[in-house]
This record gives structure tokens, C-alpha cells and sequence, in this order.
């Protein structure tokens, strides 16, 4: 269990522990080894202990802050841990990372000024034992960190804002595109409606005409019954005429085409 977090008094007793522990033998150097990452730069170190046994940090920046990770089972969401630099005791937030193992110290700057002036680090909550290493150089290397992270980060920023252009850029033209063809398929559908309705129009004029002409046949047809009912009953009547008066049944004689006068023209 992480106690010295957990804990205040464990605490305590292990930076005190760090403090009697370090006038022993002087701490290794720390090798600065600066290296790019996707959005700024870090540098691995090593922490030793008396015991030779060797703890692994890395020193974060985005060119404007810095930051300590570190592993250890354990570890609380937040905490507030010290850093003893030169025997004075600088704390710091830590917050756990998305790894359950992985913490964050976010280094204040007042912590990056003692770390660039500083002799000594020592860390007491970090292992199970305390660790530190010396300081030499730490001035350059924590301004070349910065530095690094800084370019770093501007070339990611850079990427990112490419890349947010690009895909505005993409969704505006997928956008665009999908109105267009919105306005293209309602186009085409008004297109497609018209010509059903003059579809419509036409089989609508068509079955009229056809109706008229059914009409016209329906009364050509009574019209026709009608006339050979009148001449069967003119002839009824007039054979009943003959028979009442003795003659015998004849046709009815053909009615008188209607007079036209004759100009007397003679044909050549």
C-alpha cells in the first residue's frame, strides 16, 4: 500500500528518513537525456537508493510546465507530496494518470527554481527506501526540457489545428455536397412529380374522351332505337288504317325526300 501518501505520519518519518539518510554518501548525477515526444518533450532519469536499488522518473514539459511521473502501486486520485531539495521540503500535486500505477507530480515554479539552483533531490514516498540523485547540470538540461517541449508542443498544436482545418474543411464540403444533392433530389422529385401529373392530366383527357365517345355512341345507338320504334309504330298504325278500311297490309310507303329547288343547271 501506497502509506506515505495515504498517511500523514508515515510521511513524515519517511522524509525525515530521507533527511538523515542523505548526508551519507554523495547522490549519482542525474543523466539528462532529452527526448521529443508527440506534444513535448521528457527526459528519463534514475533515483538510487542507499541500497543501490534504482527508481525510474520522467521529467514532462510542454514548454510550459513541467512534470514528474512516476510508477507505484496504490496510488491515491490526488495527493499533495514533497520534494526535498537541498535538505528543504518542496510539495507538489500529484494526480493519479489514466494508468491506475502511473502518478503525476505537476512541479510548481517554485519547485523548477530550487530544482535548477538546487545540489540534491531526495524523494522519500517514492520507493521503500529513500532516493535521490544529484542535481549537476540540472539548470541547462531543465531549460533545454523546457525549450524542447515548448517546439514540440507548438508542432503538435500546429498538427492539431491541420487537422481540425482538414476535417472542418471535409465536413464543409460533405456538407455542402449533401445540400446540393438535397436540392437535386427535390429538383428531380418536383421534376418526377410534374410529369405524373401531366401523366395524370393525359389518362385523365383520355378517359374523358373516351367517355365522350361512349356518350355519343350511347346516343347515336338511342337514337337509332328510337327512330325504328317510331317507324315500326307509324307502320302499326297505318296497316291498322288499311285493315279498317279493307285493304290489305303494305309497307308504308317511303317518306318524300325534303324539295330542293332546281336552278337548272345541266351537267357538261
Amino acid at each position: 500500500m501506497f502509506k506515505p501518501i495515504l498517511m500523514g505520519a508515515a510521511l513524515a518519518v519517511l522524509v525525515a528518513g530521507a533527511a538523515q539518510a542523505a548526508p551519507g554518501a554523495p547522490a549519482p548525477a542525474l543523466a539528462w537525456m532529452i527526448q521529443p515526444t508527440e506534444a513535448g518533450c521528457r527526459a528519463e532519469l534514475e533515483l538510487e537508493a542507499k541500497s543501490g536499488a534504482v527508481t525510474p522518473i520522467t521529467l514532462v514539459s510542454d514548454g510550459v510546465t513541467l512534470s514528474l511521473r512516476f510508477a507505484r502501486d496504490g496510488l491515491p486520485e490526488r495527493a499533495f507530496l514533497p520534494l526535498r531539495i537541498d535538505q528543504k521540503p518542496y510539495s507538489n500535486l500529484m494526480l493519479r494518470t489514466g494508468e491506475p500505477a502511473v502518478g503525476e507530480l505537476v512541479l510548481s515554479p517554485e519547485t523548477v527554481t530550487a530544482l535548477r539552483s538546487g545540489s540534491t533531490l531526495q524523494v522519500a514516498w517514492l520507493s521503500d527506501q529513500p532516493v535521490g540523485a544529484s542535481l549537476s547540470g540540472s539548470d541547462q538540461a531543465l531549460t533545454d526540457l523546457l525549450t524542447c517541449g515548448a517546439q514540440a508542443a507548438s508542432v503538435h498544436k500546429a498538427k492539431l489545428a491541420a487537422e481540425t482545418e482538414a476535417r472542418a474543411r471535409a465536413e464543409a464540403e460533405a456538407r455542402e455536397r449533401a445540400i446540393t444533392e438535397a436540392k437535386l433530389a427535390a429538383v428531380q422529385a418536383e421534376a418526377a412529380a410534374a410529369e405524373a401529373e401531366r401523366e395524370r392530366a393525359l389518362q385523365e383527357a383520355e378517359r374523358q374522351r373516351e367517355l365522350a365517345d361512349a356518350e355519343r355512341q350511347r346516343l347515336a345507338y338511342e337514337e337509332q332505337r328510337q327512330r325504328r320504334e317510331e317507324q315500326a309504330e307509324r307502320e302499326r298504325a297505318y296497316n291498322d288504317a288499311l285493315r279498317r278500311y279493307g285493304y290489305e297490309e303494305r309497307p308504308l310507303p317511303a317518306q318524300p325526300q325534303p324539295w330542293r329547288p332546281d336552278y337548272g343547271y345541266r351537267r357538261y
